[in-house]
């Protein structure tokens, strides 16, 4: 690919998507791909693979942050939705309705400890957004705890909590309301709950943008320990980690802890039908009893949104899948230890299930080796909150050859970037 030209080779259809796509939707964004030498066009997609519009295929890691973690238009999530279209629509949401009862009683039977009401809502950051307002108003408090490398959503409350910058650029930042804390630091956590005024603290199980560092053992139990003891709401985010990435259903279950909220998304969508849900203990959730109309949305809980999520949340939660994905995380994580062996570039890998980050030498080292898989016929996105860090993202139910083939991809480029030297 030509230095001067990063077009250069592409169809005059891929072409004309990326020039568009600078002139009037996200400019910055694709000024930034086409730098870094990747002009992805996303066309066709199937299973755990991806085709740019001129038919080249990549394997998908990075699942657009799990949304495909059955993979792309998994034919039951694809029938599901068909048959749905027969009868449905996106309902209204002023009444009740038995697709959105059906996903809100699974829901409570498959989350952990005594969380009960749901919410469906369109997006993560919604569900954040009303998390926070869920906690606020069930704690008669405003404050909010998070951590400085976290990552909450998009609208004016979820993208004040964790890291803030993109808040401060709509000027929509809370400092006095919203505050952070180093991640895996009971000391600091303690600190930020000691004058027992937060509502909650919120936080993502495994930090997805900051690279996904993985908490000590004690880390989570202690800060559940902490609300406990300071009259504090625990909120799990797991739009990211949740829905059997880990080897269990919800990743807060592999350390034992029971949250007051829980927030799912993204994979709950089955990636055919936007979707997410807020599961809350009923004391949380007592603003539905007291104000009926408290929180209303109406695409939130799409009557075909719930029939797809159903089938998701059910394929997620089967032994099998689960099974799977503990095996497949085995198989990798020996593989990635080989190739650390042969490899100085790849400098360790953080690891729980198939939640994984490879930790990787220089700042951008991340940026340098998605760069080289995207060569290779891999499609892996590095950490928004640290550049050193690709976010590994394999499938639920990849298998051993897939895997395989993902692992001599990945060899091959780790090579072309140690070939490159230092940046």
């Amino acid at each position: 690919m030509s230095e001067a030209d990063p077009l250069e080779g592409l169809s005059a259809r891929t072409r004309s998507v990326i020039e568009r796509s600078r002139e009037y939707l996200i400019p910055g964004r694709v000024e930034t791909w086409l730098k870094l030498g990747i002009p992805l066009v996303i066309g066709r997609r199937e299973g755990y693979a991806i085709f740019d519009l001129d038919g080249h295929r990549l394997l998908d890691l990075h699942l657009n942050g799990g949304t495909y973690n059955l993979g792309h238009r998994h034919p039951e999530l694809v029938a599901v939705l068909r048959d749905a279209l027969d009868e449905l629509d996106v309902g209204n949401h002023h009444f009740p309705s038995e697709a959105r009862a059906d996903l809100a009683e699974a829901l409570a039977a498959k989350t952990p400890g005594e969380l009960h009401d749901c919410v469906l809502v369109p997006s993560g950051s919604e569900a954040n957004d009303l998390a926070i307002r869920a906690a606020r108003h069930a704690t008669g408090r405003r404050k909010i705890v998070s951590l400085d490398a976290g990552y909450h959503g998009a609208t004016g409350l979820s993208s004040a909590a964790g890291k803030d910058s993109n808040a401060k650029l709509f000027r929509s930042d809370y400092p006095a309301e919203f505050v952070t804390v180093p991640f895996d630091d009971l000391g600091a956590m303690e600190k930020a709950l000691a004058d027992r005024d937060v509502a909650a603290v919120m936080l993502e199980t495994i930090p997805a943008t900051y690279g996904f560092p993985v908490p000590s053992d004690g880390y989570l139990p202690g800060v559940k320990a902490l609300c406990e003891a300071s009259g504090t709401l625990f909120v799990a985010d797991e739009v990211q980690t949740g829905l059997g990435r880990t080897g269990h259903l919800w990743a807060i279950e592999a350390w034992n802890v029971e949250p007051d909220v829980l927030v799912t998304g993204k994979g709950l969508s089955g990636g055919l039908y936007p979707i997410s849900a807020v599961v809350m203990t009923r004391a949380v959730g007592s603003f539905l009893r007291e104000q009926g109309w408290a929180y209303v949305s109406t695409f939130g809980g799409s009557e075909l949104g719930c029939r797809v999520a159903l089938r998701a949340l059910e394929l997620s939660s089967r032994p099998e899948t689960l099974a799977n994905a503990r095996a497949i995380a085995k198989h990798l994580a020996a593989g990635l230890a080989t190739l650390r062996e042969r490899h100085p570039f790849l400098r360790g890998v953080r690891q729980k299930g198939l939640v994984m980050g490879l930790e990787l030498e220089g700042a951008l080292g991340a940026v340098r080796l998605s760069r080289a898989l995207y060569r290779r016929g891999v499609w892996a996105m590095f950490a928004g909150f640290d550049t050193s860090v690709l976010q590994w993202k394999p499938g639920l139910l990849v298998d051993v050859a897939y895997c395989d083939d993902l692992l001599e991809r990945l060899e091959s480029a780790l090579g072309d970037v140690e070939r490159e030297g230092p940046a």
